[in-house]
This record gives structure tokens, sequence and C-alpha cells, in this order.
């Protein structure tokens, strides 16, 4: 099941859990109990749990051969999970458990359709996260649960909604309704948090609008709604690119925000990005920072399209570029990173990852500076084999690094799925 995943053994959660109940920090564990199950349903000894077994059709329209939503109604699915508890709950001390359920996308379309046609989605969909409850509470745990699905499907029946979960509203840009949610939720009387994000995965090098907007736009809104607390969210969609000081800003936002919002505007925020976060003492690196999360503004019309480097790169020629790039978007893109990232050359970091987080910065830039070469190219309409063949040293020393870089903080797994596509490029190149 988790060969080549780097996987967590009891003992190193029971390590974790200590190192931050000395730290007073509760470390509660997540496990996906609906949807995001791939990594079981792709094996023959789990598909037949699968709520479309063969594959499925996303929201977006692409196919995807391994499902990855439980079938709701196939008692052997609570079973697995009922195991999967029992291994994990124990191991910790917190009495939280996130069971996921968010993204459930092939719920009604195969095993449970039946089910979803007789007693509509939203019971099916609620009977099955009661008996997860139950399987929680068999750990004295508490379960938390994403929000996505209930608005997406049942925004008006928030009547239906169990009081002994607590619902996780998640949105991660600045005009995310969190205050219209929690309005609703309180009416309803229900427990809730919200969960603002970094807003840096998928975009190579971030995005402020998002991660500053969806962060101030929870705190705004939780104490009149009553929310129980704020969640900071930060992912790692499409291989988690982005290194872990570029998600740093949005850390700090989120930290500073939920505690004294009217104490910490943006301003504020930034002035202490150099002194609290990074310690430079030049004073440049949160700036520079700064600014280069801020980089998708130079190519785009809204926060929305601050993945678009980052889908320039996964891509490469074949993408289609929106009618917001030109050469010289594309050019001043290019210039704004150069010059940051020579800024950040100057600093005088006294954190002990200083060089790290220099060289974190520069692979990061360097992923969005190689996106703009093909985004030149395409419309210039040159990409033959010669343009291709251009890119390969740029590829070349992006694998190089991201290896290292990948290695010099986390475990080896999940490393060569994050490769791969950087790999396939260079491939395509040569």
């Amino acid at each position: 099941m988790w060969a080549g995943a780097g996987p967590f053994t009891a003992d190193d959660i029971r390590a974790l859990d200590a190192y931050c109940r000395d730290r007073f920090i509760e470390l509660a564990p997540n496990q996906n109990s609906f949807g995001h199950m791939e990594r079981w349903l792709k094996h023959s000894r789990y598909r037949p749990l699968a709520e479309c077994p063969d594959g499925f059709r996303t929201p977006a329209g692409d196919w995807r051969d391994t499902p990855s939503t439980l079938d709701p109604t196939n008692p052997a699915a609570l079973e697995l999970l009922a195991e999967l508890y029992a291994e994990l709950l124990p191991n910790f001390t917190s009495r939280r458990l996130n069971i996921g359920c968010d993204e459930t996308w092939e719920l009604g379309k195969g095993a449970s359709r039946a089910a979803v046609e007789r007693l509509g989605l939203p019971r099916v969909y609620l009977d099955y996260l009661h008996q997860l409850k139950a399987l929680a509470a068999r750990h004295g745990c508490t379960a938390l649960y994403w929000g996505d699905m209930v608005w997406n499907h049942f925004p008006d029946r928030l009547d239906l909604l169990d009081r002994g979960l607590i619902h996780v509203d998640w949105g991660y840009y600045k005009a995310y309704p969190f205050q219209e949610h929690g309005n609703k939720l309180k009416a309803a009387g229900l427990p809730f948090w919200f969960a603002p994000g970094t807003s840096t995965w998928s975009t190579l090098l971030g995005c402020n609008e998002a991660a500053f907007g969806s962060n101030r736009s929870a705190a705004l809104a939780a104490p009149s709604c009553g929310a129980q607390g704020l969640l900071n969210t930060d992912w790692g969609d499409g291989g988690h690119w982005q290194y872990l000081p570029v998600s740093e800003l949005g850390f700090a936002a989120g930290a500073a925000m939920a505690w004294c919002e009217k104490a910490n505007p943006d301003a504020a925020i930034r002035a202490a990005l150099d002194p609290q976060v990074y310690r430079d003492e030049a004073g440049v690196m949160g700036r520079a920072a700064y600014a280069l999360a801020d980089t998708w503004q130079l190519v785009s019309e809204n926060a929305t399209q601050a993945s678009l480097l980052d889908r320039i790169l996964r891509e490469g020629f074949a993408h289609v570029l929106p009618p917001t790039v030109t050469p010289a978007t594309l050019a001043a893109a290019e210039a704004h990173l150069e010059s940051n990232l020579a800024l950040m050359r100057g600093a005088r970091m006294t954190r002990p990852d200083a060089e790290l987080i220099l060289a974190e910065f520069a692979n990061n830039g360097r992923m969005a500076l190689t996106a703009c070469k093909p985004g030149r190219m395409i419309l210039a309409g040159d990409t033959g084999s010669a343009a291709r063949a251009t890119r390969a040293d740029d590829f070349e020393t992006i694998v190089a690094e991201h290896r290292r870089l990948w290695l010099a903080r986390n475990r080896p797994g999940g490393l060569p799925d994050s490769l791969r596509l950087f790999e396939d490029r260079l491939t395509d190149c040569r």
C-alpha cells in the first residue's frame, strides 16, 4: 500500500505528538474517509470499494482511470475505515479527527446511483458522515469534515447537518463568502471553523491577494458569526512544487490576523516579514518574497488565474494562452522575477536555513522564468524541435535542484511523483 510513499510509523507519530505537546501544539490526525482515496482504490484489493471502479470524469471534464471516491452504500468501505482509524488514532493525544469527505466527485454516478435516486444525494452523503462520526466516537474523537459538498449540493438544507460534527468551511480567495456562510451556519446552530489558505499551491511563487485576502476575510467574519476557529491550510496540488519559504508569507499573515486582525493590516505584516519571518538584517528578503508573490498580476487578470505560469510549465507548448498573455506581459514578468531574485541575493538572514531559503526561492523563480520562455515561443509560433531543445538545460537544472531541495527538508516519499512531470518535459525537449 505504502511502497514508495514514505509512510509514518506509529513510533514516528508518537514522537511528533510528544514534540508538539511539549510546545503547546495539538497535533490532530487527518484521514480521508470518502473522497481522495486514490492511493487505496488504485489497487485491485480495494477497487471493489469504489463508487466508480472503472474510472470517472471530473467536474472539469477530465477522464481519470483511477477512482477516488468510496461507495457509501458498501459496508466494506466502513470496515476499511474502521481498520484505518484503529491503527491511526491511538497514536495521537488529540481527540479531534478530520475525516475529509470533500470533493466526492463520483458520488451518485456509480454504485450509489440507486440510493441517490431514491433518497437524494444529501441524505446519502450525510448518512455516511454519521457512520464515520460513530467510528471516530469509538476512539473518543470528534469528527471534522470539509464543507464544500454542503455548499455545492444542498446549501439550503443545513437543517440536515449533524450538530455533533464540526463543519470546516474552506475558501482560498479574498472573495470567498465566509461571512455569508458563517451567518447561515450560526443560524442553524452548527459548530464550524473557517479554513483560508496560503494559496501557494500551483502558483510557484504564491499569490498575496489570495493568501492575505482569504485569511483576512475569514478573520473578519469569524467573531461576528461565531466560528470556533481558523485553520490556515497549505496544500501540495500537482506535486508540491512550491517550497516552504514561499508559504511562510501566508503562514505569517494567517497567524497575525487570527491573533488580532485589526492590529495587523497588510502593510504591517509586510513590514514584519524581514525582522520576524526571514530575519534578514539587510531588510530585503521579505520585500522581495512579497513582490515575487505578486508576479501573477503581470500576466493574469485576477487571482483565480494565479496558476498561469505553473500551467504553462506543466503543459509546455500544448498550453493555450489566454488573451492576457502577450510578449510585453511576459517580458515584464521576466524582468520582475529577475530583479527580485537579484535583490534576495543581498539578504543577510540569521536563520540557520538561510542558504537553503535562497536556493529554494531561486529554483521556484527558475521554474517561473522557464514557464515564460515557452509562452513567448507559443506567441511567436516557434514551437519546433529547435525551440524545445533550448529548454533542455533549464529543465535539467530544475530537476537536479528540485531533487536536492526536496530532500533537504522532506521525507523522500512523494519525490518521484513530484519530479515525474519535470522529467517528462525534459524528455520532450531532447
